[in-house]
C-alpha cells in the first residue's frame, strides 16, 4: 500500500516489495514472504506488514506514534499473511488500529500475529526530554555482517538471510562467548536500509519496525555470552514499539538493546533508537523466550 516512488532496484525496493500489500476487500490485506530457506517468517517482516496494513486505513496526516503486537504462531513463509484492520477509534486527534494476521493451516484460517497501533495528529509539546545518543564510532570504519559471519561460519546463516535489505555496523562481537557483566551489558549496533526508500513517513516507520526485531532478543543472551546458532534457540513472543520522532531508516541509526530482567526461560529486552546527529527517535521493548537444545 506505500509508494514506492523514488526507488529503482536493489535491497531497498525489495523491502518496498515486502511493504506494498494487496487490498483484497475493505480493510482486508494480503502480504507476501520473499523467498527463502527459512522455515518461519522473520517476526519483523509481520509486524511491519501489519503496520502498513494498518497505515492504509488512517489519514496521511497521522502518523503512527506507538505500537503493541504479539507473537501467537510461527508464520509459514509458503503461505500468504492476510491482515484483517479493525478501525477500533477514530478521535479528534488520534486514531487507533487493531491488525489480526492469519494464514491457512491445514485447511483452518488461524491467527498468527496480533497488533494495535496508535496515530496521532500531533500537538504542541508541553515537555520535551530525550536519552542522549552514547557516544560510540560512527558505522564507517565498523565490520559489517558479512564479516562478523566470516569469523563464525555457519553460527547465524538466518541473520544472514533476513538481513539483505538492512546494512549492519557492529560494535562488538555478537559471537563473544565472554559474557557481558554490569554495567557493560548494552550491546549497540548502527543499521540502515541499503539504498533509498520514498519520502513518506510512514514507510520509515514500517522499516524501523522491519529492522527493529533484529539483535533485540539477543541482548537476552549477552550476560551468558556466545551468541546465537549455538546451543540455544529464541522465539519472540511480543514486540512494542514507540516512535518519538520522524526519522529516515535510510539513513544510519544506532540501535542500543540491554536486558534487564530475565527468568523462567524468557528475557525482557529494551531497545533506543537514535538517528545520526544524535536526535532520541525511538524506544522498543520485547519479551522473548529462549530454550537450550541441550
Amino acid at each position: 500500500m506505500s509508494s514506492s516512488a523514488g526507488v529503482t532496484s536493489g535491497p531497498a525496493a525489495d523491502l518496498m516489495e515486502v511493504l506494498a500489500l494487496e487490498e483484497r476487500g475493505p480493510d482486508l490485506y494480503v502480504g507476501l514472504t520473499p523467498a527463502t530457506t527459512l522455515q518461519r517468517i522473520f517476526g519483523g517482516q509481520v509486524a511491519a506488514q501489519a503496520l502498513t496494513a494498518a497505515q492504509a486505513t488512517v489519514s496521511a496526516d497521522r502518523a503512527v506514534h506507538s505500537l503493541h503486537s504479539y507473537f501467537l504462531r510461527p508464520g509459514d513463509p509458503h503461505e500468504e499473511i492476510r491482515y484483517e484492520v479493525d478501525r477500533i477509534r477514530e478521535g479528534r486527534t488520534f486514531s487507533t488500529r487493531r491488525v489480526v494476521a492469519r494464514q491457512t493451516r491445514k485447511g483452518a484460517d488461524v491467527a498468527i500475529f496480533a497488533l494495535t497501533a496508535d496515530f496521532t495528529a500531533g500537538e504542541r509539546a508541553v515537555v520535551e526530554h530525550s536519552l542522549p545518543m552514547p557516544e560510540v564510532p560512527g558505522p564507517e570504519s565498523l565490520p559489517g555482517l558479512a564479516e562478523v559471519i566470516a569469523a563464525h561460519p555457519g553460527r547465524d546463516d538466518a541473520s544472514n538471510a533476513i538481513s539483505r535489505a538492512v546494512e549492519q555496523r557492529y560494535l562488538s562481537d555478537p559471537y563473544d562467548p565472554e559474557p557481558r557483566l554490569p554495567p557493560d551489558t548494552a550491546f549497540r549496533v548502527w543499521f540502515r536500509v541499503t539504498g533509498r526508500l520514498p519520502d513518506d513517513e510512514a514507510v520509515h516507520a514500517a522499516a524501523l519496525t522491519f529492522v527493529s526485531d533484529l539483535t533485540l532478543l539477543s541482548a537476552g543472551l549477552a550476560r551468558v555470552g556466545g551468541g546465537w546458532g549455538g546451543s540455544t534457540v529464541g522465539a519472540s513472543l511480543d514486540h512494542a514499539l514507540w516512535f518519538h520522532r520522524p526519522m529516515r531508516a535510510d539513513e544510519w541509526f544506532l540501535y542500543e538493546t540491554d536486558s534487564p530482567a530475565a527468568a523462567s526461560g524468557r528475557a525482557l529486552c529494551f531497545g533506543q533508537v537514535w538517528s545520526a546527529d544524535g536526535t532520541h527517535v525511538a524506544s522498543v521493548a520485547q519479551e522473548g523466550l529462549i530454550r537450550s537444545l541441550g
